[in-house]
């Protein structure tokens, strides 16, 4: 359940980085997660969501946490990975590994610049995952991009904190260096991950209607299609078509079925 969830959605911003949070998805050590609070205050972040952490509150956080124990007393602890998103038009989510169906993958650098310039419109959300596996399969399919620190290739082991830190002083950076420039269209505002999930339900029952999807084999065909629309990220008329479409394909289907019979 989302606790104080207005204050995570209705707040009232002031910069682009009041409108970027960072999520952190089944952290396993308290540590971590106070280490990340201390890393994001000293670099002008304040927005901090836990999803199911293995032990919170904890004493060993408040402690990593050294002066940032508001960004604790702030942070929002939920149970689903979309409520950690929610609202959000672009979900950027780390890696360590290359996926065998890649999704755009920006560095650290350009992707705090594109957060800065977007997070003036709407909200976004910077993801770790866990210490050991980080992000699983189902997480990383919610994500518009992906953000993989450059490491030595003798050892590229990163602690989350550090992670966080690295992502957390280029979004600074970014955010006291006014950006890359980019000027955002003025109609245009990406639809958050709850609707692109409503709509990638309907279109895989359209497609399975239609026959074009194999029921038999789904998955591949859907990876590569929510990679298009997350790579395209439609707004609200766009996604509104979109929609319209699959409306269409699936009327189509249902008469086709019933003249047959």
């Amino acid at each position: 359940m989302l606790r104080d969830a207005g204050n995570l959605y209705n707040c009232t911003m002031t910069s682009p980085l009041s409108n970027i949070r960072i999520v952190l998805v089944g952290t396993t050590h308290p540590g971590n997660i106070g280490a990340t609070a201390r890393a994001m205050k000293v670099m002008g972040l304040e927005r901090l969501v836990l999803v199911s952490p293995e032990r919170y509150p904890s004493g060993e956080a408040t402690a990593m946490a050294s002066s940032a124990d508001d960004v604790l007393a702030n942070a929002l602890v939920v149970d689903d990975f979309m409520d950690a998103i929610a609202g959000c038009g672009l979900v950027l989510g780390t890696t360590a590994r290359l996926r065998s169906l890649p999704q755009p993958l920006f560095d650290p650098r350009t992707a705090a610049e594109k957060a800065v310039v977007e997070a003036d419109a709407h909200e976004v959300a910077l993801v770790f995952g866990r210490e050991k596996s980080g992000l699983n399969n189902e997480e990383v399919r919610h994500c518009n991009w992906l953000v993989n620190v450059p490491t030595s290739e003798a050892y590229s082991s990163l602690n989350l904190a550090q992670a966080v830190q690295i992502l957390a002083y280029e979004l600074h950076l970014a955010a006291i260096g006014g950006g890359p420039g980019e000027t955002l269209p003025p109609d245009w505002e990406p639809q958050p991950p709850e609707r692109l999930e409503f709509y990638f339900q309907r279109l895989e029952e359209a497609l399975l209607a239609i026959r074009f999807l194999n029921p038999a084999q789904p998955k591949r065909l859907m990876q590569r299609l929510r990679r298009l629309y997350l790579r395209a990220r439609p707004d609200e008329n766009e996604l509104n078509i979109l929609n319209g479409i699959v409306s269409a394909m699936l009327e189509t289907a249902r008469e086709r079925s019933e003249a047959k019979d």
